[in-house]
């Protein structure tokens, strides 16, 4: 019958065969859907389930030992939030097979030393976690655990290593100490004695120059902003006080333990760590974020001490489910608000405390600052009932101390509270923070309200922010965008001033269609401002003709962004001739702040359009920034927002370039080898070198553009740093003159602009480290300047 079937079947007998070549797929799918999926929400116990998965896996295992392998080394890696699941997986399967236990072992060893070539710290880290929780579970010997932390604590002997090296090192050791310490101490406690008074001697001799650079706040009260390794040492100290007892991680290797006590275990394979690579990218230092305590959560569930070993592991956990879950948002807040031995803790407060951890940590967030306002918008849905309300606590909290918050945290913290707000209906009880109605205009808490009424527009429009706010905030309302035209303006005059004729002319032409050369005639009848000047340079520049043509055209296009673009693009010729010098280039950015000063967005727009069309480049922009003309905008939220954009766009040509290059030289060595693989025929060997010579040619004048662009790179962070030191020494001197106080709060913000500019583009920053130390940051300059340089270099150090 089945033969006779299979004959009537149109395709004969390749559906049978296609279906028996996909089984395995299927099986493996089955496999791996079924491990990643352990420990989740299910009907039976999670004992049960590790249990029946191991006896699954155990009958699969001379079919698809690899597979399974493969599987179990990437959870390790990638859901550190279920170590102890699967840690727990595994040594059933140890007690099962002795011979996979040891292949899983030497697996994980590979994948420990491929993770750490390839800069890879953070999954490092977690493999280093999982080894360390294999002894609890009887696969690993603690001896051979021991002597691996040896090892890696031996690192801190090194000479001429970064500190941050040490760090890394150090850090892996103390961070497996909650899972493993108790085992450990019970077989080994005298080398274990010895191994946390090498620590104790290593974080007591290490700088932390770099700390002020990564706070959050400035100062210790309520919370102090502890640096994550002394922070960690005391939580392992108390720990280790506690008698090693901590009630927060779960264990199921617990209720196996007659089974697991039974397998044999393995002895880790010596394991040196790799030495220290010019290139190697070690994980920065942090400071550990504190904005909550036990008193703030006044009902429920206590929270645990800053320095109990439980806030380090619950924050942990929490970290890591974000780190796996963060591309989506509405899966990652379902697993935090799902998180194990939630009954036991004030959840609400440890997740908000997380997620602002991670959007202010400096000198940038894990991700994109957006994931932090959608995962908050999300938990507030899930747990309508209590989480809106931690998360208005928080944000009370996090205005009562705005006046000690790093700079840069700020503007997170404006970003966030906007977006959140849009999202709400912009409600918020606005009332509750009058008091900055009394202040200083210039002090953080108006300054804030005030960019935060000022971004809510950008997402809304002006009336709207008029009416949601109370009518005494006046003052702190942004200015209704509107376009400023001079030279329509009658009541002002505009009739008399210079220029007008030729600015009606122009609009008339550009209304007209006239061509680019029709304008440039009309220009050259503007009468120059400063007729004595003889020098070349009043001959090229007029800058009234600058003023008369953008003020004209932007005032046709001001209709809105499009409208603005096309008239950059279409008249691209004309502004290319304003700005040959770099005067032109100043007063062409002078003209567009001048016309839109009361809507910072369309500036940034506009300059972002100049700089991408090349009308202006990014030195001119700098240059702008910090001059006398934009002083009194010097701490206004989008003019920052300007400058970083310049920088990322000069990088971001930088970074292109070099791309270009390697690929040319990629192609020529493709061309060589091809060469000398292919024989020795004599066209194909012409043609060879003729390509060969274009290719040569080309990485020739490829070569050029990268040192052009990197010269122009480096011009630009020379002018931002020496803008900086003369503004910040200027104001030194004037208040040692007159006997005043420097901790201003222009002088704050300031200086954390400075910071935040060494922060943000450390890495593009870094080769140009010689030239900043022999032209600018000399032993020289005043020390409270030197002080953020110094805390600069220290980050790598």
């Amino acid at each position: 019958m089945s033969r006779r079937r299979h004959s009537d079947e149109s395709d004969g007998g390749q559906a049978h065969k296609r279906r028996r070549t996909s089984e395995p797929t299927e099986i493996e799918d089955r496999l791996e859907s079924l491990i990643c999926r352990v420990g989740e929400k299910s009907t039976s116990s999670l004992e049960s389930n590790l249990e029946g998965l191991a006896g699954v896996l155990e009958a699969d295992l001379p079919n698809y030992k690899n597979k399974i392998l493969r599987i179990l080394c990437a959870v390790a890696r990638t859901l550190p939030e279920k170590l102890t699941v699967y840690t727990t997986l595994v040594g059933l399967l140890n007690a099962r097979n002795y011979n996979f236990g040891g292949e899983f072992v030497e697996a994980m060893i590979r994948q420990l030393k491929e993770t750490l070539k390839n800069n890879l710290y953070n999954e490092a880290l977690y493999l280093v976690r999982f080894l360390s929780d294999l002894v609890n579970c009887h696969v690993i010997a603690a001896p051979s655990m021991v002597a691996m932390f040896e090892n890696f604590i031996s690192v801190t002997q090194e000479e001429d290593v970064p500190q941050v090296r040490s760090d890394w090192f150090v850090h892996v050791v103390l961070s497996c100490l909650p899972w493993v310490g108790k085992e450990l101490y019970e077989k080994k406690d005298v080398e274990m004695d010895r191994l946390l008074s090498q620590i104790e001697g290593y974080l007591k001799r290490r700088s932390k120059t770099h700390v002020p650079m990564l706070q959050v706040w400035i100062a210790e009260k309520p919370h102090p902003q502890e640096e994550y390794l002394d922070c960690l040492w005391a939580q392992v100290q108390k720990l280790k006080k506690d008698r090693w007892q901590e009630r927060h991680i779960l264990r199921p290797y617990i209720a196996f333990d007659s089974v697991l006590c039974e397998a044999l275990q393995h002895n880790l394979p010596p394991f040196t760590p790799p030495g220290h690579m010019p290139d190697a990218q070690y994980p920065m230092p942090r400071v550990v974020f504190r904005m909550f305590d036990y008193t703030d959560a006044p009902e429920g569930p206590v929270m645990p001490g800053s320095h109990s070993v439980e806030r380090f592991v619950i924050e942990e956990n929490l970290h890591c489910i974000i780190k796996s879950h963060w591309k989506e948002r509405k899966s990652c807040a379902a697993q935090l608000l799902s998180y194990p031995g939630k009954n036991k803790i004030p959840l609400n407060y440890h997740i908000v405390e997380v997620i602002f951890g991670e959007l202010f940590q400096l000198p940038c967030p894990p991700h994109i600052d957006v994931l932090y306002t959608t995962l908050l918008i999300e938990l507030c849905k899930l747990q309508p009932g209590s989480l809106p309300q931690v998360l208005a606590q928080a944000t009370e909290m996090l205005y009562l101390r705005l006046d000690t918050m790093n700079t840069t945290c700020i503007d997170r913290l404006i970003n966030w509270f906007s977006h959140h707000l849009s999202n709400f209906q912009f409600r918020w009880s606005w009332d509750d923070w009058a008091d900055c109605l009394t202040l200083d205009a210039e002090k953080p808490k108006p300054k804030f309200v005030k960019e935060v009424l000022e971004k809510s527009m950008r997402l809304s429009y002006h009336q709207r922010i008029v009416d949601i706010v109370p009518a005494s905030f006046t003052t702190l309302i942004p200015a209704e965008p509107s376009f400023y035209y001079k030279y329509g303006d009658e009541s002002a005059g505009a009739a008399s001033l210079p220029g007008y004729q030729t600015a009606i002319t122009v609009g008339n032409a550009i209304k007209n269609r006239a061509t680019n050369e029709e304008i440039l005639t009309i220009l050259k009848e503007t009468p120059k401002p400063n007729q004595e000047d003889d020098d070349d340079e009043g001959e090229s520049f007029n800058p009234l003709k600058t003023e008369v043509f953008l003020q004209t055209l932007l005032h046709l296009a001001a209709k809105s962004f499009s409208h603005s673009f096309s008239a950059l693009a279409k008249f691209h010729v004309i502004l290319k001739a304003l700005t040959e010098s770099d005067e032109g280039k100043l007063h062409i950015l002078r003209v567009v702040y001048e016309v839109w000063r009361n809507h910072p967005q369309m500036i940034s727009v506009l300059v972002d359009k100049m700089i991408r069309t090349q009308i202006v480049d990014c030195a001119a922009v700098a240059n702008w920034l910090f001059s006398q003309d934009m002083a009194h905008e010097f701490t206004r939220f989008y003019v920052w927002e300007i400058l970083h954009s310049t920088i990322r766009k000069m990088n971001k040509h930088v970074q292109k370039i070099q791309k270009e290059l390697e690929d040319v030289k990629a192609r020529l060595d493709k061309q060589q080898h091809k060469k000398r693989d292919s024989g020795d025929e004599e066209d194909m060997e012409k043609n060879s070198e003729d390509e060969e010579g274009q290719l040569e040619e080309q990485i020739e004048r490829l070569q050029e553009k990268v040192e052009s662009a990197q010269s122009e790179q480096k011009n630009l962070f020379l002018v931002i740093f020496q803008r900086f030191i003369m503004m910040l020494t200027e104001h030194l001197v004037r208040c040692e003159t007159a006997s005043v106080d420097i901790n201003t709060p222009w002088y704050k913000t300031c200086t954390e602009r400075l910071q935040q500019i060494f922060l943000m583009h450390h890495v593009t920053i870094q080769p140009y480290v010689g030239t900043l130390e022999n032209l600018l940051f000399t032993a020289e300059l005043d020390p409270h300047i030197l002080a953020v340089y110094q805390q600069f270099c220290a980050l790598q150090l």
